[in-house]
């Protein structure tokens, strides 16, 4: 019989089942450490988004707050603009020009904030653009109100002045209105006390004899002409040219005129038979002398008027009478 070192098979079948047990074991721990990572890198990796997430809601509604803020500040910025530029047109003193460059840049300002809070994706940077031009839009409008309390200042000194001067423009009427009327009183008063006064009238008819001798005479058929001889005098009447005015009525009322009319101030328009030129010397009484000569005088009474300024200043009668039997 041959001997072997082999064992035989009764010797190795108990050794191989431990074997298998183990393997298995460290396959089912292996897998269980995998399922077990899996679950905390997924429990991780949930909680990592759920904060990521709340980051981002933390982020998203920090920038809407910001953004109502934003806004807010912008509306407030326009209710300023609104009632500076309602002031502002309200004044005067500032150059047109200039208006209007400002109005163009703060609208070009206004549209280009509305664009931005607008803009639903809009980014911090652009917010902050956003309250950077809303700080500067604020600051102009400052300024416009300091120009403004300057201004409504400067009318209320005006508008003082203004009155005051229309107060005193007022006085200044009534007192030239008035001294207008106490002048035009005073040069009346004295116009009127410049007017001449006549005395001494006489009247005396003249007959012309062919030899060039004259005679006196009361027979209406003989007499050539009428001289009309009186003094005129006034005090305060100025040295100068002025004008006397005869007015002799015939006996049948017929004034002996050329058709002259003489504006008077009593008694209306008159005819008038001669105007006497005179020139006169301030203080002194100048005596006048005046012949009216007509071809035929009847008998009656001749009435002389005299007249200066307008007023009648003396008159006097002179009565013709019948020739007798041998004229």
């Amino acid at each position: 019989m041959t001997n072997t070192n082999y064992p035989s098979a009764s010797t190795t079948t108990p050794s191989n089942p431990p074997k298998s047990n183990n393997t298995k074991n460290i396959i089912i721990g292996v897998l269980a450490a995998c399922l077990l990572g899996s679950w905390g890198y997924l429990l991780w990796d949930k909680n990592k988004s759920t904060e990521k997430i709340d980051q981002q809601q933390a982020q998203i509604t920090t920038q809407d707050s910001e953004l109502t803020d934003v806004r807010q500040e912008f509306d407030n910025a326009l209710a300023r603009l609104d009632s500076v530029t309602g002031a502002n047109n309200n004044l005067s003193g500032e150059n047109a020009n200039l208006k209007a460059q400002f109005n163009k840049d703060i609208e070009a300002k206004k549209a280009e904030i509305r664009k931005i809070l607008n803009d639903k994706n809009a980014t911090q940077s652009q917010l902050n653009k956003a309250k950077s031009m809303i700080a500067e839009l604020n600051s102009r409008i400052s300024v416009m109100e300091e120009e403004i309390t300057k201004l409504t200042g400067e009318n209320q000194e005006l508008t003082a002045s203004n009155t005051t001067l229309k107060l005193q423009k007022a006085d200044l009427e009534t007192n030239l209105a008035t001294s207008k009327t106490e002048k035009e009183s005073l040069e009346k008063t004295v116009d009127i006390a410049s007017t001449f006064t006549a005395s001494n009238i006489q009247v005396v008819p003249i007959n012309e004899k062919k030899s060039g001798k004259e005679k006196t005479t009361t027979t209406a058929k003989r007499v050539d002409k009428l001289v009309v001889s009186f003094d005129v005098e006034n005090r305060i009447a100025v040295s100068g040219p002025t004008d006397m005015y005869l007015i002799v009525t015939a006996p049948d009322g017929k004034v002996i005129s050329e058709g002259n009319i003489l504006n008077t101030r009593t008694d209306g328009d008159k005819k008038f038979t001669a105007k006497i030129p005179v020139n006169y010397v301030q203080g002194t009484r100048k005596s006048l002398q005046f012949p009216i000569s007509q071809p035929d005088f009847v008998t009656g009474d001749y009435k002389i008027e005299i007249y200066h300024n307008g007023f009648k200043i003396g008159e006097g009668i002179r009565s013709l009478k019948k020739g007798g039997l041998f004229g």
